[in-house]
């Protein structure tokens, strides 16, 4: 969601506030706005839209000072105006926030007694206002702060700023990550390690609850009972060119590009001389059920691991939303595990329902892309999935790495339960070493993809059909799809068709239908024709034999190599990603960052 950064350094603020923020786009914002303090004044610049305007503005009215913050906002409370842009402020006070305070209504009715009005529409102005009161009050900025953040109910990271002090940051986290960098005589704050990346690799992590001062000789750290906190500093290792284009036009292409290699990343971690090398706690031997939890893309690659669960290892499997899940209180067996599936391991809800988990089984797993995250650090067992840096936020090489993960558990499941002989567990994981190369194969459909997509490009709506294990990948190719071209799509198992969705079918609207040539092929033809006889168009997305038994007849066909029918959504995820890719392509749509969306969700 929003990117936060602070700076108290050796050099002119602005510059690296603005290029740190560059570096935290792919959240997703829609305005943007720094702060800096110089001989001892505080002044502030806001625009809205992209960070270029934000750029353009402090060419023609600069900001000087070498301490500051800087903010990219995603709208919640109010619109996106410059009114509304972080850093807002309020007297000798400003402050930059992500994530949401929930009582800020009360506090606002409050501060209005006392003469304090509100200019925006934000929860986040009332932070300022609320510590401008207490200043007034005589609280030095240090104690407004501390005593403003425990009136504050909700989730957030907050970082301040103060009028007269260029040698003080104050940060704090409850809900929403934040993290202290370390450097010779300056010192950084910023919500996500990336942002920080060019100006030290030595990093603090707040945890729960944590209030950080900071000053250029370092960060005193209190935890949420007040007390000292010694928190650890860790070497942060983030390769830079996974941040660059590299000569792609989209983060999104590059990143559909990278997947072979980076699932080869995920093999080489999890598996050795073609055997499961995973850590020895993962042990399936005891645990009676596993609960999966996630959000977004994560829950689809979860909805196709219970497949692999349960017909590997015959282990029972529960999926629940993230943002559903804790507040229906399931009843969870000591005996079972809970998996947390996701990309950034700071999503909110995702994190919410760790803890709702965390004392009710025996085991929390958390499945991530980014190790030191909130839900990697607050797991028993935390799982790197090997994917790097993803910066276009429709998901897409985290995806599969997810999906090879939760592939090679599913194998370790069904090896601790006695399920599968040596001979074939070793036969799957062969299967699985030639997804790398089989990737690159269904790579070179892209220009064949393209031309299709100009075509769909026209549609209003769009349905995708799956069976099996197809059926998760074929909701996950219509959310693709959805996120970054805004058609309207949606995705049935192929045999909920004649259930409802068939009222929707017409010329006008393009089935796609993703079916290797599998024991299920047979029933999905069936459906294929029931599309046909009313006048349907279908995209074929199979293997040559699945083409060439039911390819005639529909719009257009794709033919992907032959491939493990169990792990076949792997493969399948490619021409899912490219569609969506070159449909928003031919739209004209923002690919790398979507109207509307951000790629780490921190509040519920």
């Amino acid at each position: 969601m929003c990117g936060i950064v602070g700076v108290l350094g050796n050099h002119q603020a602005a510059p690296l506030l603005v290029e740190a923020l560059k570096r935290l786009e792919y959240r997703g914002y829609d305005s943007a706005g720094i702060a800096t303090v110089n001989k001892g004044h505080l002044d502030r610049r806001r625009a809205v839209g992209k960070l270029v305007n934000l750029s353009d503005l402090l060419v023609h009215e600069p900001l000087a000072g070498k301490s500051g913050i800087g903010h990219t906002r995603w709208a919640t409370h109010g619109a996106a105006t410059t009114t509304n842009a972080h850093p807002h402020r309020s007297g000798p006070v400003a402050v930059v926030h992500n994530g949401i305070i929930e009582n800020f209504r009360d506090l606002r009715a409050e501060l209005a007694l006392a003469g304090l009005q509100q200019e925006s529409e934000t929860d986040t102005e009332t932070v300022a206002l609320l510590t401008r009161h207490l200043m007034d009050q005589g609280r030095t900025p240090i104690e407004a702060a501390r005593e403003t953040l425990k009136r504050l109910h909700g989730a957030f990271a907050l970082c301040f700023l103060f009028d007269g002090e260029d040698d003080l940051l104050i940060a704090a986290r409850k809900g929403s990550p934040l993290a202290i960098g370390h450097g010779k005589g300056e010192m950084f704050v910023g919500s996500d390690a990336i942002a920080l990346a060019p100006m030290t690799d030595r990093i603090t992590y707040l945890e729960e609850g944590d209030c950080a001062v900071v000053t250029r000789a370092g960060a005193t750290i209190y935890d949420a009972q007040d007390r000292l906190a010694n928190r650890a500093e860790a070497r942060i290792q983030i390769d830079a060119t996974r941040i660059e284009k590299a000569g792609y036009k989209h983060f999104m292409a590059k990143e559909i590009a990278e997947q072979p290699v980076v699932i080869a990343d995920t093999l080489k971690r999890y598996v050795a001389q073609n055997a499961l090398h995973l850590p020895p706690e993962v042990d399936f031997t005891t645990v009676d059920r596993l609960t999966l939890v996630a959000c977004g893309t994560a829950s689809y690659a979860c909805h196709i691991a219970k497949y692999w669960f349960e017909t590997v290892a015959h282990l029972p499997c529960d999926i629940d939303v993230a943002s559903e899940f804790r507040y229906r209180e399931p009843p969870l067996s000591p005996a079972s595990w809970a998996l947390f599936v996701s990309q950034s391991g700071e999503t909110a809800d995702t994190l919410a329902a760790l803890r709702y988990a965390k004392e009710k089984v025996a085991k929390v797993v958390a499945v991530v892309n980014v190790p030191t995250s909130s839900i990697a650090r607050e797991s028993d067992l935390a799982l790197p999935i090997m994917a790097g840096v993803e910066v276009g936020v429709a998901s897409t090489k985290a995806f599969t790495c997810q999906l090879i993960t939760l592939a090679l558990l599913a194998l370790k499941a069904a090896q601790d339960k006695g399920r599968l002989t040596p001979e074939a567990l070793s036969k799957h994981l062969t299967d699985l070493a030639a997804f790398p190369g089989l990737m690159n194969h269904a790579m070179s459909l892209s220009t064949e993809i393209a031309q299709i997509a100009e075509e769909l490009a026209e549609a209003q709506d769009v349905l995708f059909l799956g069976r099996g294990a197809m059926f998760p990948l074929a909701l996950e190719g219509a959310l693709k799809l959805k996120e970054i071209s805004y058609i309207h799509a949606e995705g049935y198992a192929s045999g909920e068709l004649k259930h409802g969705p068939i009222a929707l079918i017409s010329p006008q609207v393009p089935v796609i239908v993703l079916a290797p040539r599998d024991a299920l092929f047979e029933k999905t033809v069936s459906n294929m024709q029931e599309v046909m006889a009313r006048h349907g168009k279908i995209l074929l997305i199979s293997d040559a034999k699945g083409v060439a038994e039911a390819g005639q007849g529909t719009w257009k066909t794709l033919t992907l190599p032959q491939v493990s029918p169990l792990f076949a959504p792997i493969l399948y995820a490619i021409p899912a990603q490219l569609l969506a890719y070159h449909t928003a392509i031919a739209k004209g749509t923002d690919v790398d960052q979507p109207r509307n969306l951000a790629k780490s969700v921190t509040v519920e």
